[in-house]
């Protein structure tokens, strides 16, 4: 007997076969979604869900704790992420076993970055994104970072260790993870609305943010970083205007040619756009010659 296939004409069987290699082999709750990066998302292995009541609830329901990634569509390692681990069906099984996976697109909601990017850097000592954050079902983070590769390398462990840490911390230490989760989030708390006192503002804290800067200077190439590495390098605005509001105050010129020498070798670098204007986010290198690719 002839096989069915052979009955179609070349064609229509070539129609065909595209039609089912266009299929996709995952759709998540992501597919509904109308932010371009979370859509992007929408058919990777992972279980996503978008950030509401939702996903809160079934973390509560099945008493799982949430992994929750935040990114945007000009940021690379958050594709990398995405192609090395997101895109993994073993990757993503661990992610489906252990934990609810919320997808958040920092532009859309600028709040829940803010927060979770505030816990990130008191546990680390920095940010970025893509922003990696675990919370407990009463959203409280307990453990975070940036960008994780699927395998440990180059200092960094790795997102499936991770996972599985965490995973069995959640199953085995589960008061522990819950104390770390409470202390994060009362810092939160207060850090992200301090009881400022009546009265005028001293500019004491200029001197300080000065003196912060100082110790960060780059003097060889300008701008701040930490040392011996000085990479990646990025503009600090706010910092360089700090710095030029503590000389008009006080007159202290350390700080204007801390901010004089690194706004100069900014302009002459490679992380200003010489053709278009503008600033990239960051450079790769000390010296502010290979700029990243979001501008």
């Amino acid at each position: 007997m002839r096989c069915a296939t052979a009955l179609l004409s070349p064609c229509l069987l070539g129609a065909l076969l595209v039609a089912q290699e266009r299929e996709p082999a995952h759709v998540n709750h992501l597919v509904n979604e109308t932010s371009p990066y979370l859509l992007s998302h929408k058919n990777n292995p992972v279980d996503w869900y978008p950030w509401g009541e939702e996903a809160l609830a079934k973390a509560k329901a099945e008493d799982k704790p949430i992994f929750l990634s935040i990114g945007y569509s000009a940021c690379h390692w958050c594709h990398v992420m995405e192609r090395e681990s997101f895109e993994n069906e073993e990757v993503a099984a661990v992610m489906n076993k252990f934990f609810i996976s919320i997808k958040v697109d920092r532009e859309e909601r600028p709040d829940i970055d803010e927060i979770y990017m505030a816990a990130v850097q008191r546990m680390t000592g920095r940010g970025g994104w893509p922003m990696s954050v675990w919370l407990t079902p009463e959203l409280e983070p307990f453990y975070g970072g940036t960008y994780f590769p699927p395998e440990a390398r180059q200092g960094l462990p790795g997102f499936v260790e991770i996972l599985n840490a965490l995973g069995e911390a959640w199953a085995t230490r589960r008061k522990e993870v819950e104390e770390q989760g409470k202390a994060f989030a009362d810092y939160l708390r207060t850090s992200l609305r301090p009881d400022l006192p009546s009265g005028k503002l001293s500019t004491d804290f200029l001197g300080t943010a000065a003196s912060q800067s100082a110790s960060r200077y780059d003097a060889e190439f300008g701008g701040f970083a930490s040392a011996p590495r000085y990479a990646p390098k990025f503009p600090h605005a706010t910092e360089l205007s700090a710095l030029l509001l503590h000389h008009a105050r006080v007159g202290e010129n350390t700080s204007l040619n801390v901010a004089k020498r690194s706004l100069i070798a900014m302009n002459r670098g490679g992380i200003f756009d010489q053709l278009a204007g503008g600033f990239h986010r960051y450079t790769v290198d000390r010296e502010w010659l290979v700029p990243h690719f979001e501008k």
